[in-house]
């Protein structure tokens, strides 16, 4: 990786900024309606992949590696919005369905993160802003697997408690990455 790439990185930093963004919006959102029916849970969290998929597809089409898309972060946005399409297609899906669909997606998008931030990790400083994110959507997803028949309410304030420190991890290795925008010179 060279430095055109960082500071390709560097100049879609809002977009990691909108992904943390959409992140906490969701789980303060989920927070703030712990009433809600499940179809209005599996709305909002509809709304946040296909959000989260748009824009990491964006920004990893934009981060070119020797000419090539980000092949991770494009990955990334794919699934997220393969996610937020089928969450709109069935809304009626059950609980456990969802929670399954969620615990995969928080996954692989951790796994997915953590190879991108290894692959960083010699361009930039803090990549361990995007590895703990990645490690934080692993652990989440691996506890929703090992415990999908868990309370409706306890699973939305997991679910929200989830979405703002993964949001708020993405919003501040944003401001990082923002420092390589305009290249080594600003970044020191």
């Amino acid at each position: 990786m060279d430095v055109r790439l960082l500071q390709t990185l560097g100049r879609a930093w809002w977009l990691v900024l909108l992904r943390g963004i959409a992140a906490i919006i969701f789980g303060v959102l989920a927070w703030a309606w712990p009433g809600a029916t499940l179809v209005t849970l599996v709305l909002f969290w509809g709304a946040y992949a296909l959000v989260d998929g748009v824009a990491a597809l964006w920004a990893g089409w934009q981060a070119k590696d020797d000419g090539k898309p980000l092949w991770q972060v494009v990955l990334i946005g794919v699934l997220g919005i393969a996610a937020g399409i089928v969450t709109f297609l069935a809304p009626g899906v059950t609980a456990i369905a969802l929670l399954l669909l969620i615990a995969g997606w928080a996954i692989v998008n951790g796994l997915l993160q953590v190879a991108a931030a290894i692959r960083l990790r010699k361009e930039i400083a803090n990549e361990w802003l995007l590895i703990l994110s990645g490690a934080l959507s692993i652990v989440f997803g691996v506890l929703m697997v090992a415990n999908p028949g868990a309370g409706a309410l306890a699973v939305l304030w997991l679910i929200g408690a989830f979405a703002v420190v993964y949001g708020a991890l993405l919003v501040a290795f944003a401001f990082r990455l923002r420092k390589h925008a305009a290249g080594p010179s600003t970044a020191a």
